[in-house]
């Protein structure tokens, strides 16, 4: 007797199930090439002092190195998040991973500041493709509930990177080079690219989307749960996003709640950014100014990132339970600490400690925007919003290292440029605050909760 198809809403199933040894395997790798992307993305900011010495660069250069590299993600968080919802997260995923390892292996051939720009620029094209589509791949295995902690779980792997760069740095650089960082970083991507290729699955919302293929769509429910009993002649749907748009269009991202959403989500992403990136691009060298040793300069940057991905993923459950408003948590607090350091109101035996709370809190806060960049959009265009909000974020994140590179040139005392920065905090507050409310409105046919 033939069997009869059955209709089955995959989002219904993934929003009823429990973390698998799938969902941890899916982290583990997402989470180690997340850690080369903070390793290659910070090992500029410590390589920096060296780099200088050696290539002759001075400070306006070394801006525009930084820059380079975060304009680089802004080109690239575009380019490939749309390749994402047009091929599959997965091949994305591999390309990039392998475009960055190789750039970074270029990196330690360079022997003059416009090739070492020129790379740091592609260097970030690969950077920026890849992280939102790590965090769209995951968001879309787990269950509505779980979705910004596990991509700060993920996330957890860049802040690792992000501290390792500096101990590596400290331990290889004095000796062998700055280019042997570079060399041990990229050979280190290339190895999880191959890993990749082996372990990392399509994305099911993505195969459900976009129709077709019912036995690869089988093939990866009975990954996920061994015990699934479908078919390929079943008919598989998404329940939470009847309507969504089949082809990515811009107006997607800005369809019924998410025309206010959107840009709270870009104005707090870019004010953010621009924090992060300033206080990464130059932590270091603004404390080796003040007279900080220089190894000592990079290990207090270090330890405040890592801090900060300890911050955010405490935040975690709070954003998971209470929404966006959860993020304001850490602007609030880093906002006053950036003005007192600023105006150089902080005594002397505290100016480290404050200077690693400033940087805690404010990683902190752009894991909390990170989190939700993905949550507010539909399978159909969830890279391109999570890739369209960190690429126009970077685009003030460019400007960042630049400002840096203004402050440090000029005659201002070096501290005044945490005052400036306390700006960021604030304007995120109040994009949270904003996001909050937006969150509540119930979403139409073409947005996800």
């Amino acid at each position: 007797m033939a069997v009869t198809a059955r209709s089955i809403d995959v989002s219904a199933l993934l929003d009823g199930r429990k973390l698998t040894a799938f969902n941890y395997r899916l982290i583990i790798l997402s989470w180690l090439i997340t850690l080369f992307d903070g390793l290659d993305m910070m090992m500029v900011s410590f390589t920096a002092p060296y780099m200088r010495d050696e290539l002759g660069l001075d400070t306006g250069m070394l801006g525009n190195v930084f820059a380079a590299g975060t304009a680089g993600m802004v080109v690239g968080g575009f380019l490939f998040a749309y390749i994402g919802d047009r091929i599959g997260r997965r091949p994305t995923v591999i390309v990039t991973a392998f475009g960055f390892g190789l750039l970074t292996v270029a990196t330690a051939f360079a022997q003059s500041y416009p090739v070492l720009v020129l790379l740091r620029f592609l260097d970030g094209l690969a950077l920026g493709g890849m992280l939102p589509l790590a965090w769209a791949l995951n968001i879309e295995f787990v269950p509505r509930r779980m979705r910004a902690t596990v991509v700060t779980i993920v996330m957890l792997g860049y802040a690792l990177g992000s501290t390792i760069a500096a101990p590596l740095t400290n331990w290889i650089a004095p000796q062998h080079g700055w280019q042997a960082v570079y060399l041990i970083g990229g050979t280190g991507t290339i190895l999880s690219a191959i890993a990749l290729v082996f372990g990392l699955p399509e994305s099911i919302r993505f195969l459900v989307g976009r129709g077709g293929q019912p036995d690869r769509i089988v093939a990866t429910l009975k990954r996920i749960d061994p015990a699934f009993s479908g078919t390929a002649s079943d008919h598989f749907y998404l329940g939470d996003e009847a309507g969504a748009p089949a082809k990515f269009h811009v107006r997607a991202l800005f369809r019924d709640r998410l025309a206010v959403i959107t840009p709270l989500l870009w104005l707090g992403y870019m004010v953010s950014s621009m924090a992060i990136y300033f206080k990464a691009s130059w932590g270091p060298l603004v404390l080796e100014g003040l007279d900080v040793p220089r190894h000592v300069a990079a290990n207090v940057s270090a330890l405040g990132g890592l801090l900060g991905a300890v911050a955010g993923l405490a935040l975690m459950r709070f954003t998971d339970k209470y929404g966006p408003a959860a993020v304001a948590f850490y602007p609030l607090f880093s906002a006053p600490v950036l003005l007192l350091i600023g105006f150089d109101a902080v005594p002397a035996p505290l100016f480290v400690p404050s200077f690693v709370l400033s940087t805690m809190l404010v990683s902190g806060a752009h894991f909390g925007i990170i989190s939700i960049a993905g949550i507010f959009y539909p399978s159909s265009v969830r890279a391109s919003g999570a890739g369209w909000a960190a690429s126009i974020g970077k685009i003030a994140g460019v400007a960042g290292p630049l400002l840096g590179a203004v402050v440090l040139s000029s005659q201002l005392p070096l501290l005044r440029s945490f005052a400036f920065l306390a700006i960021c905090p604030i304007t995120l507050l109040l994009c949270a605050l904003g996001l909050a409310v937006a969150a509540r409105t119930p979403p139409g046919g073409q947005a996800a909760r």
